[in-house]
């Protein structure tokens, strides 16, 4: 099962059910994991190990009976019949009474919980969860240092040029880490063919998306233009450090 990170500090347990549901598990950053309930399918025990740790129970009948008409919930949003959004904003809007939204809930309390568990006693997945985070937030550094434009706020009042507005910023923020993975590739492939050993391990810490190396003030054109061959690629840039050594850099644009 896939793992999908993500940065918010709110995690409902409807989400953690519906994650499941679609073949994935949600791992999330929750900021007072220590002080989450934990929950089992059985009655609690007084195992004097997990005294400290507070326990409840789930209510298994209501998840039995309407496990089929979350699994239908699930399919429609994998099918593309409505958007997650919107289908989490109507459970959140339906009286405590439906009985859907209220096993989506218990699933999803138990779903929390194996996450935690393996949160507390994994190094490693706390890790990977991190390292995903870490991905997350570059992404949004470099949103926010190409939207300098107008202080960094949506101004215009038609939805329309909003929506234009924001498709072009992430098509800046797809072209930089086009042009950044071309040539991280070549550097890579240069490196190596140098002696230097680059671990696939090490290469997947690295995200493409600095922006130091790139001028961003100026005009942005988007008009439509013919496609540009990989084959001529810019030089690298070859930097002589301290010790000697050669270290080759991505070319500056």
């Amino acid at each position: 099962m896939l793992d999908r990170v993500s940065s918010v500090y709110i995690s409902t347990e409807q989400v953690f059910a519906l994650a499941t549901l679609l073949g994935f598990r949600f791992a999330p950053r929750i900021g007072d994991a220590l002080s989450k309930k934990l929950y089992l399918l059985d009655a609690v025990g007084t195992s004097e190990p997990l005294k400290t740790l507070l326990f409840d129970q789930v209510n298994k009948k209501l998840i039995i009976e309407q496990w089929d008409e979350m699994r239908r919930v699930a399919s429609s949003i994998r099918h593309g019949t409505v958007s997650a959004s919107l289908l989490m904003r109507k459970l959140a809007a339906y009286p405590r009474q439906n009985q859907v939204a209220r096993a989506l809930t218990e699933f999803g309390k138990l779903e929390r919980t194996s996450f935690l568990l393996d949160y507390f006693r994994d190094a490693a997945f706390r890790r990977r969860i991190l390292i995903g985070l870490n991905k997350g937030e570059a992404l949004h550094s470099l949103a926010r240092q190409l939207f300098f434009g107008r202080l960094g706020e949506l101004r215009d009042r038609a939805l329309e040029d909003q929506i234009h507005r924001a498709i072009c910023l992430h098509l800046l923020m797809a072209a930089i880490a086009a042009w950044n993975t071309i040539y991280l590739t070549e550097a890579f492939a240069t490196l190596r063919r140098q002696g230097e050993e680059i671990s696939e391990t090490t290469v997947a810490h690295i995200a493409p998306l600095g922006w130091e190396h790139i001028n961003l003030i100026g005009k942005y054109q988007f008009a439509p233009q013919p496609g540009r061959s990989l084959e001529n690629l810019r030089p690298l840039r070859v930097n002589v450090t301290k010790e000697g050594e050669e270290a080759t850099q991505e070319a500056a644009s």
